[in-house]
């Protein structure tokens, strides 16, 4: 037909998706569903009997995995729900910069520069009083439906 190569400007991801469905009825505390569009991680869960008409119902309690706030959602136990692909990576941290963001050592060796300080301030002040003190401190990130935040700090000593 015609030697025009045909490029094409793509926004997408690769298509992996971002949640997989799962049965109701299965997913179990501390396991992650989606509510209201948001990677929650479920705290309670309680099943009602099936009435006159129908399906037994599950009762979700779930705190948002990176706002942790508190989300409540009533879905049919053999329902389908959306369930997040939780990622959690380990990153050593070189460098706070004074905008906020923070500066990361991945696993090859690159350095990953898009992450924000995390909002909660106990792990804030830690981060930062850690990092005033020269030590060698390892953040690990929590990553879900295309988000990611840094919820947790490893101090492995102090830097040579």
């Amino acid at each position: 037909m015609s030697d025009e190569e045909h490029h094409f400007e793509s926004k997408a991801d690769a298509g992996a998706s971002k949640t997989y469905p799962q049965q109701a009825g299965t997913i179990r505390k501390n396991g992650y569903i989606v509510i209201k569009n948001r990677p929650c991680k479920v705290v309670e869960v309680s099943t009602s009997k099936t009435g006159k008409h129908g399906h037994a119902k599950c009762h979700f309690v779930g705190i948002d995995i990176f706002t942790a706030k508190k989300l409540e959602d009533i879905v049919p136990s053999s329902h389908n729900c959306d369930v997040p692909h939780v990622n959690r990576t380990d990153y050593q941290l070189i460098d706070i910069s004074e905008d906020g963001f923070v500066s990361l050592l991945t696993e090859n060796g690159n350095t990953k520069d898009d992450l924000k300080l995390p909002t909660d301030d106990s792990l804030l002040t830690q981060i930062k009083d850690g990092f005033a003190e020269g030590k060698d401190l390892v953040v690990s990130v929590m990553s879900a439906m295309g988000e990611e935040q840094i919820n947790a700090l490893k101090d492995i000593g102090p830097k040579n």
